[in-house]
């Protein structure tokens, strides 16, 4: 299994415990557009009390990659998000996190879904 595979396995078995329904092959395309910073510790995760992280989010993916339009309702999306992984879960996977709101926003199709 290589070492994207095993990523991938990684935030499927974190959904599963979570009880996050999970669409695997929008699951493989989501990590596969985060790149090599799935590797990295820091970068792989999103902190879900800074602020800055917080709004990284919002720009570069919310409104930059899926194309939405800036407003209180993206803030509240990743709210809603960081609230069901929970807040108190030390690691909220950045690739996951993109899944859910690009699921939320129902943007799948900005992945070929």
């Amino acid at each position: 299994m290589s070492k994207f595979d095993e990523k991938v396995e990684l935030y499927k078995k974190f959904m599963d415990n979570k009880s996050i329904s999970v669409n695997s092959d929008l699951l493989n395309a989501v990590t596969k557009g985060l790149g090599p910073s799935i590797y990295k510790k820091d970068a792989e995760t999103v902190s879900g009390s800074d602020k800055k992280e917080l709004e990284t989010v919002k720009k570069n993916f919310l409104i930059k990659k899926l194309g939405l339009s800036d407003g209180p309702q993206l803030d509240e999306a990743i709210a809603e998000v960081i609230e069901k992984i929970g807040k108190s879960e030390r690691n909220k996977y950045r690739a996951v996190v993109y899944y859910m709101l690009a699921e939320k926003f129902d943007k799948q199709s900005i992945y070929g879904f």
